[in-house]
């Protein structure tokens, strides 16, 4: 039985790539930040058949542990400080986690299982202000956050360990995915949930900050099936994910409100300060390469994918 390690396997993708891979015969192991007797609501219907480990990737010695106790023949780095916007306000923590941590887990995968095949989840924020549309593998980075630029130096650190040492490690450049599991302080939830919330009844209002940027938007359960297929590869390699279409901001809202029959005009209010610092006006996906040498590509549709939030959150909010 193939064993897997998921650092971040409490989040939206870990928790669909959990899924996946005991779909796929998988014995599954993840790396959760603090007790492992927490609730973990997006792992519940899971929770017997994986096995959680208390980590940290602030400290190496733990990953080493957690890397000897599994015995992983793949490890999946999904562990970061995830939000953007946060980033700005936790730049420091941020460069540590996101940054500086795929470099421990890496030490630690050199030290403890250096067969295993490492996935390493690198980000379209990378890209920052475009120098290219669409944006492939080959486009240079410019990142317009604390948190592109941690990712950049995951990504490289990558490449470095590939090269330098022999490691069977790849990076995906996802571009924004998003579900029914997606965070809360995300943008594309916030609307989702307060769409829903207007619908029922609860609120009146929903306060967002900059409707033009545009970004190239999937379904995230999809999205970890690429993970699983770079590890499956005989050569590493780095691949971008994404749907290869750009929407803006303006334009989910409007989805999400047309689910529901009604209209953004009646309801959004922009609120300035919450804009960024630096934004990124707009990218958007070339998956060409991940299509020919991997078979994926993108199947729900931008409409579909707002449509199974807004659905998602009208269903919790009238049970809860």
């Amino acid at each position: 039985m193939t064993r897997a390690l998921i650092t971040g396997i409490s989040g939206q993708d870990g928790s669909y790539l959990a899924e996946l891979l005991l779909e796929k015969g998988y014995e599954v192991h993840g790396l959760v930040h603090g007790s492992t007797d927490r609730r973990f609501e997006r792992l519940e219907p899971i929770s017997d058949r994986i096995t959680l480990y208390p980590g940290d990737l602030l400290d190496e010695h733990s990953l080493v542990s957690v890397l000897r106790k599994s015995e992983p023949d793949e490890v999946y780095n999904l562990a970061a400080m995830s939000s953007v916007a946060e980033s700005w306000r936790l730049a420091v923590a941020t460069a540590e986690y996101t940054a500086v941590g795929v470099t421990r887990l890496l030490e630690g995968i050199r030290e403890a299982r250096p067969e295993a095949r490492f996935y390493q989840a690198s980000s379209s924020e990378m890209f920052g202000r475009a120098r290219e549309a669409p944006q492939s593998e080959k486009t240079p980075f410019y990142p317009r956050s604390p948190y592109g630029v941690a990712k950049v130096y995951g990504h490289f650190i990558t490449v470095n360990y590939r090269e330098s040492f022999g490691l069977h490690a790849s990076s995906g450049i996802l571009f924004n995915h998003e579900s029914p599991r997606r965070g809360a302080a995300f943008v594309t939830r916030r609307i989702s949930k307060g769409v829903a919330a207007i619908k029922l009844g609860l609120t009146n209002e929903l306060v967002l900050g900059n409707l033009d940027v545009r970004r190239d938007w999937g379904y995230a359960k999809e999205y970890v099936e690429a993970m699983w297929m770079m590890l499956q590869r005989d050569e590493p390699d780095d691949f971008v994910i994404g749907t290869g279409v750009s929407h803006s901001v303006e334009d989910f809202v409007d989805a999400a409100f047309a689910c529901v029959g009604l209209k953004r005009e009646d309801h959004v209010r922009i609120d300035p300060d919450l804009a960024r610092p630096a934004d990124i006006e707009e990218v958007v996906a070339d998956p060409a390469k991940a299509k020919r040498d991997l078979g994926w590509e993108a199947r729900v549709t931008f409409e579909e994918l707002v449509e199974m939030m807004v659905r998602a959150d009208l269903d919790a909010l009238t049970k809860g």
